[in-house]
């Protein structure tokens, strides 16, 4: 009978322990618009030591973090790998390799988010070069469909993204992007409602007739940035990873606002 009051009052506690820690992080979301924590993991996961040697090698952010950081990349990439199927197309042969830089993609953009996996996809499909939509009938390079769950990439394409790192050209980037604004607008995790919320400050952003008049003129933005509200979006994340020193210099608020959504500081 002791045990069970016990076992109750326990209960009890980290009952209210949990409700105060909520009560304290939304207070301190309010006052710094990030949450308290972020990587907290009771044992961390590892890569087998060939799949490692291939991140430190082949991942410029992995390898531009501090040596307290690595092992928290490490620990969400084989969390990802072991969350979401990769299916090939047209006879694409998916290597450790091929998983490794599209998860690294995925990462880093999470990088500074408390909840960093997503249930927006499952699986991610993976061409060799662009395909042909039977919904669109139109060759694409990547997509992200909400409604299959599905990310979809060109490998050509996607590569491309990895290995030119100035061009403001990355789909993997571009892609996640998408997925994540709809796990913004779904989920209740406050690094979540801390995207979405500053996502839609930026669609404000540019509403503004000046500010959109200005974006469009200064011709920094290709084209397609201006499909719509998600794909502007996602082409500002672009060039945050690719080229930040520029992006800053020529729209600092919208720079800020992508720090904010991400709770990452770029190395500049």
């Amino acid at each position: 009978m002791k045990s069970f009051y016990i076992l109750k009052l326990t209960f009890y506690l980290v009952s209210f322990l949990a409700f105060l820690l909520n009560i304290v992080e939304r207070i301190f979301v309010f006052l710094f618009n990030k949450p308290i924590f972020i990587h907290t993991y009771l044992v961390k996961k590892r890569l087998p030591r060939h799949k490692k040697e291939f991140l430190e090698t082949s991942v410029k952010f992995y390898q531009n973090l501090t040596d307290k950081q690595k092992p928290y990349f490490e620990h969400r990439l084989v969390k990802f790998l072991r969350n979401y199927s990769f299916i090939s197309r047209d006879g694409f042969n998916i290597t450790p390799e091929v998983k490794i830089l599209i998860a690294s993609s995925y990462i880093k953009l999470t990088f500074g988010m408390r909840k960093y996996l997503t249930s927006t996809f499952n699986k991610i499909i993976i061409y060799p070069t662009s395909y042909y939509s039977l919904v669109t009938k139109q060759y694409h390079k990547g997509e992200f469909n909400p409604g299959l769950k599905l990310i979809i990439f060109s490998w050509e394409d996607f590569l491309l993204g990895e290995v030119i790192l100035n061009d403001n050209l990355n789909l993997g980037i571009h892609e996640f992007t998408h997925a994540l604004t709809f796990h913004g607008k779904q989920s209740k995790d406050v690094s979540a409602r801390i995207f979405y919320r500053t996502y839609l400050e930026i669609i404000k952003f540019m509403k503004n007739p000046d500010n959109s008049e200005r974006v469009i003129k200064s011709g920094y933005f290709r084209d397609y940035a201006n499909t719509n509200a998600l794909e502007f979006v996602s082409v500002i994340m672009e060039h945050f990873f690719e080229t930040p020193e520029d992006l800053k210099q020529k729209f600092p608020r919208l720079y800020f606002k992508v720090e904010t959504m991400l709770n990452y500081k770029t190395v500049i």
